[in-house]
């Protein structure tokens, strides 16, 4: 299953369920944001649902046991979005088969460093240029598609 968290500048961290739908406008994002960061957790309407929730640190503490752990940079190992799909995630998702975690930079500026996440076993790359955190994403997702037949 999908599980994204993400970090901001002043090392807040969020856990973000995957049933959740992100505002379309900037305003209404920011207000999203500004919610999280004074109420610690974003809940469904009139669910007990919570979408978001500020999670204590660090990260590494939060990764699956036994989990692959690689970084995405313009730096790293090069692969196609299907090579990397082929390469690091299995056919099918089995109770064997170790969960597989993305650490993405998706900062304005800088990168990623295997230096500032220890638990990165492994740099790679989908492209040799540098790409925003949203086309990352979408390649290796694309790639993972494929992989697995979703259409």
């Amino acid at each position: 299953s999908l599980q994204v968290y993400f970090r901001t500048n002043k090392n807040v961290l969020v856990e973000v369920n995957p049933s959740i739908r992100i505002p379309r406008t900037y305003k209404r994002f920011s207000g999203l944001m500004v919610q999280l960061l004074h109420k610690m957790k974003i809940k469904a309407g009139n669910t007990s649902t919570t979408l978001m929730k500020v999670i204590k640190g660090p990260f590494s503490q939060h990764l699956p046991p036994g989990a692959r752990v690689y970084g995405m940079s313009c730096q790293g190992t090069l692969y196609s979005p299907n090579g990397l799909a082929t390469a690091l995630i299995p056919d099918e998702q089995t109770s064997d088969s170790p969960p597989v975690v993305f650490v993405i930079g998706a900062m304005a500026a800088g990168h990623i460093t295997v230096e500032d996440h220890p638990y990165i076993e492994k740099m790679i790359s989908v492209s040799e240029y540098p790409l925003s955190g949203a086309a990352a994403i979408s390649r290796i997702l694309g790639g993972i598609e494929n992989q697995w037949g979703i259409v």
